[in-house]
């Protein structure tokens, strides 16, 4: 592959990672990690080391049928050491909603990855994002607001 290639298969990954994380979608997400991999999210408040600690967090964290997030990545800045490891920056735009903790929120932050092609395919090595603000409050106190649709609600969770 050339590099632009090489480029489209790293953002297709990163895109996967983010649609996975949404959709609750742990083992597919799982594909999308080396298995030495390492997180930083939040400034690093939430470090782990490794595919089973990252997706153990990850799952519990985000599992709940209360727990709803949309995570848009755009504006990737994807630099290649060599044919084999890139490095990447991403901005972030995501919002959760935790309908049991009675909570919205909203934020915006950059992403910092590095990535390994293992067995001919790009894996995140290291994921990790740094805010740049981020906001939250609490959901009863917008007059009116309530969920009116949700993939987690009537309707069953996808398989994965």
């Amino acid at each position: 592959m050339n590099e632009l290639e090489e480029r489209d298969a790293i953002k297709r990954l990163k895109y996967r990672y983010m649609r996975c994380l949404d959709q609750k979608r742990w083992n597919e997400l799982g594909g999308c990690l080396a298995d030495e991999a390492t997180t930083s999210y939040g400034d690093g408040k939430y470090s782990f080391k490794g595919r089973d600690a990252i997706l153990k967090f990850l799952s519990e964290a985000m599992g709940a049928d209360s727990f709803h997030s949309s995570h848009q990545v755009h504006h990737p800045e994807i630099e290649f050491q060599d044919a084999s490891s890139a490095t990447g920056v991403w901005a972030l735009q995501d919002v959760v909603i935790d309908t049991e903790n009675d909570f919205t929120l909203r934020g915006a932050g950059f992403y910092q990855d590095e990535y390994r092609k293992v067995g001919g395919e790009w894996k995140i090595l290291h994921t990790g994002y740094q805010r740049i603000y981020e906001e939250s409050e609490p959901r009863s106190s917008v007059p009116g607001l309530r969920l009116t649709a949700s993939l987690w609600g009537a309707h069953k969770r996808p398989s994965g």
